[in-house]
């Protein structure tokens, strides 16, 4: 923003500057965490209501007077002297406001005495009216931008949308192995109270009650099957509910996933369906304007072409059923083939493959690095146009090392949260980890809901 102030001397009673903002859930925490104010009213989604006032605080509504005498009139220089304040009405997040100054006089100290106004756009209503008694500047300033640091509110829209939409869903009945330890236990029952599953807990039934009792979880009215040998063997019982349609799903608890898995993939108990096991994250990360899916990070090692196949697929299909828009970017160290690197030439085939619609349902480009694949600026640069360059929301990585270390990235250093599934298996098999937060467990559990009632609808 060009910025040029008004020096006292040009100052001139009747003069008016303007500035409209729109108010965003973002603003209102932003103005809480540097504030101090953590008023539940003024924070969405937390005034104990269940619905989302979002009502701006009035101290945030009188700063875009400030933004409006320090950056426009008399602009930048300015201090304040002081401030009257009526406040007439509230302003809510999605809501547009006017902000305007006016001069009233001049004094001989160099104070210039100001009318201000906080209108609503649209209706015009009245937010605030006042004065301010301002120390014009003296010198001339002007610059052609001021760059300031970005901010990103860690916050999790996203899912939460997921959780909105998977709640009116009916409850999955869950097979959950070997809940056995405070976190996988707890998660489960998480998911419960929000009516996500409806959660059948399989294992050593004395190991899951005492970690219920260390917790301090009630499971009265939870079915608990007993299974006293190993972790497989739990695991296989949660395959037998599965073809005895008592389970829709299944959920790891407190096992490694190579004892998970072993049952399933058993031909004849196991839950097999033609395709290979794949697994996707689904990540929701702070700042991005839609989910980011990264795919295979936790079960292909080093996937051949034909289970990159499954990969994309599988992940295409799990991105409609969220309502995404699937846009594939195949990864790999660079945006042209080179018959050195494998897995340029993988990402070119996968490509073509869409092309010729072995691949169904979404839009599938490679090879691409990870900056064109989703920052539209390094795509152009290179000379990279489409759809999916630059917009890529289904990431495909060439091994499971790659694809470990973007989604921890993401994780701790982009403070995402990821949603963990098994896709390829009859039913969807929700993945998560001892440290995933309560947020990671829900969205994993919404994820499979939504996965299962696409499935069940189609």
């Amino acid at each position: 923003m060009h910025m040029v102030n008004r020096i006292f001397a040009e100052l001139q009673p009747g003069e008016r500057a303007e500035l409209r903002r729109l108010v965003t859930a973002d603003d209102l925490y932003v103005f809480a965490a540097a504030s101090g104010n953590h008023n539940p009213l003024h924070l969405p989604a937390h005034d104990g209501s269940g619905e989302s006032p979002r009502v701006a605080p009035s101290m945030f509504v009188a700063s875009l007077i400030s933004a409006v005498l320090g950056t426009r009139l008399p602009g930048p220089g300015t201090l304040y002297r002081h401030q009257t304040l009526e406040m007439l009405g509230r302003a809510h997040a999605g809501e547009e406001l006017l902000a305007s100054v006016e001069v009233l006089e001049k004094n001989p100290d160099g104070t210039v005495r100001m009318a201000t106004e906080v209108t609503r756009v649209g209706d015009g209503a009245p937010i605030l009216r006042g004065e301010a008694v301002v120390e014009a500047p003296q010198t001339r300033f002007e610059c052609a931008d001021v760059e300031l640091p970005g901010l990103i509110v860690e916050r999790h829209r996203h899912f939460e949308a997921l959780l909105a939409r998977a709640r009116p869903l009916p409850h999955m009945p869950t097979a959950v192995v070997c809940p056995d330890d405070t976190n996988s236990l707890e998660g489960a029952l998480l998911a419960a109270r929000e009516g996500l599953i409806t959660p059948i807990l399989i294992g050593r039934a004395a190991a899951i009650r005492a970690a219920a009792e260390t917790c301090g979880a009630d499971l009265s009215g939870a079915e608990i099957l007993d299974v006293p040998g190993p972790d497989d063997a739990a695991a296989a019982r949660a395959c037998a509910l599965v073809h005895e349609g008592r389970a829709a799903a299944v959920m790891k608890g407190h096992l490694h996933t190579d004892d998970l898995l072993h049952p399933m993939l058993d031909r004849n108990g196991g839950l097999r369906m033609g395709r290979r096991f794949t697994h996707v994250f689904v990540m929701d990360v702070p700042g991005l304007p839609e989910l980011l899916m990264v795919t295979d990070a936790a079960i292909n090692i080093a996937p051949d072409l034909s289970t990159k196949v499954d990969i994309v697929q599988n992940a295409i299909d799990l991105a409609q059923a969220l309502g995404i828009e699937p846009r594939v970017g195949v990864l790999s160290a660079v945006e042209t083939v080179n018959p050195a690197i494998q897995s340029s030439v993988d990402a070119a085939l996968l490509s073509k493959m869409a092309e010729r619609g072995q691949i169904r349902g979404g839009l599938v480009e490679g090879p691409l690095a990870m900056d064109n694949a989703v920052d539209l600026a390094a795509a152009r640069t290179k000379g990279l146009k489409g759809a999916v360059a630059g917009h890529a929301n289904i990431l495909v990585v060439p091994g499971i090392d790659a694809g470990n270390m973007l989604a921890k990235q993401l994780s701790f250093i982009s403070h995402a949260e990821g949603a963990g599934l098994l896709l390829g298996a009859s039913v969807p098999v929700i993945l998560n980890s001892r440290s995933d937060s309560a947020m990671s467990r829900l969205a994993s559990c919404a994820v499979a809901a939504l996965h299962h009632a696409a499935r069940t609808t189609a």
